[in-house]
């Protein structure tokens, strides 16, 4: 049976190919590159989907449809089984995050996750809180703040919008006034 390296002995010491040199060293002329065109040339890059001057696939079909994605609100997530790398009665922040490696930098807000127990009361500072890491923090004796140091509170409902009814017409009321 052949072990691997008995298949790739001889490939080590394998001289790279000598492209350009002449006609006569068979990868002359052309260079292995085929006949004019940009991938011919020299220092050529071409981009995803495109099709050699035809009308990309992506710019023939219409838009479709609405994407929320550019407005997606992005979060640095830290779950609360990772707060008890903390001491007891410390303050978390973005910057001790930052120093135990559970957040990488200040680039997004930071959002406490409810997954795992805690069990160590501390101050935590951060941009959100889910319900369920918000009163696990409480049950815990901790505090959980905003970026501002207040207390954290939960944004206010949104109103649904209800179309408002409109209001029945009398049929006789009117007639009867219009006779007097």
């Amino acid at each position: 049976m052949a072990q691997i390296h008995d298949i790739t002995k001889g490939l080590r010491n394998k001289k790279g190919q000598r492209k350009g040199r002449g006609e006569s060293s068979g990868r002359g002329k052309t260079s292995g590159r085929g006949t004019k065109g940009s991938k011919a040339r020299a220092g050529t890059y071409i981009r995803r989907g495109y099709e050699g001057g035809q009308t990309e696939i992506f710019r023939r079909f219409p838009k479709r449809g609405f994407s929320n994605y550019q407005f997606e609100r992005k979060y640095y997530v830290v779950n609360l089984e990772a707060l008890n790398a903390f001491d007891d009665g410390a303050t978390v922040d973005v910057t001790t995050l930052i120093e135990k490696g559970l957040v990488p930098d200040t680039k997004q807000p930071v959002k406490i996750l409810g997954d795992g127990q805690l069990t160590k009361k501390l101050t935590v500072v951060a941009h959100a809180y889910s319900r369920s890491a918000y009163a696990a923090i409480g049950q815990a004796g901790g505090t959980a703040n905003n970026e501002k140091g207040q207390p954290f509170e939960f944004p206010k409902e949104k109103k649904k919008f209800v179309p408002r009814e409109m209001p029945k017409k009398k049929a006789d009321a009117p007639a009867e006034e219009e006779s007097k």
